[in-house]
């Protein structure tokens, strides 16, 4: 089986404008949890966000969330091989096993992983703030200045490769956005800073 890239910044990003033009304003009809091991929380119970509309989505670190009416959030973790699917409701649908399908008046989102391992999530949870401690606290480095940048850079003794991939010190950056990065600076991944 080929290698899987963790989808991260800029891949969250395509995901997060793709389900802002298909799914904010729209009513969730049906949430479909076909695999257990997907769903990581019991409370509030998963059929309570069924019949919410989405109000806003937005991306948690490496994380996609969905907010709800009520401040309800479906937070959505892909890991390694996890990916999201959109069919229109008269498209037919990927013959993919889906981890999980999400059912709006405008079409179905489906989650699906590759691979036996299955790492990718879903949580859902109530308030902005059970939301924010799933943020890591890295820095939003395309919302940031270069000293901002080159001072969370510095503020640990790790390689280039390591500080830039610590969710703690820059948000959604993972070894393929790192490897592009540090192939623009002509460093090596191995360089240690100074």
């Amino acid at each position: 089986m080929g290698q899987f890239q963790m989808p991260e910044l800029p891949d969250l990003t395509v995901y997060l404008e793709a389900l802002e033009q298909r799914i904010v304003g729209q009513r969730l009809e049906r949430l479909l949890i076909v695999s257990p091991f997907f769903l990581r929380t019991a409370l509030p119970p998963i059929a309570s966000a069924e019949g919410r509309r989405v109000v806003q989505v937005r991306r948690i670190g490496k994380r996609l969330a969905i907010g709800l009416e009520g401040d309800l959030w479906l937070v959505l973790h892909l890991m390694i091989a996890g990916r999201l699917h959109w069919f229109e409701h008269d498209a037919p649908r990927s013959k993919r096993a889906a981890l999980a399908r999400l059912e709006f008046g405008s079409g179905t989102l489906t989650v699906t992983e590759a691979g036996t391992k299955r790492r990718a999530s879903l949580q859902l949870i109530e308030g902005e703030e059970a939301l924010r401690q799933l943020d890591p606290g890295g820095l939003e480095i395309e919302q940031t200045t270069l000293d901002e940048f080159a001072a969370r850079l510095r503020s640990e003794n790790h390689t280039l490769k390591r500080a830039l991939t610590d969710p703690n010190l820059f948000s959604g950056v993972g070894n393929a956005y790192s490897d592009e990065i540090l192939h623009a600076a002509r460093l090596s991944p191995g360089f240690r800073k100074r």
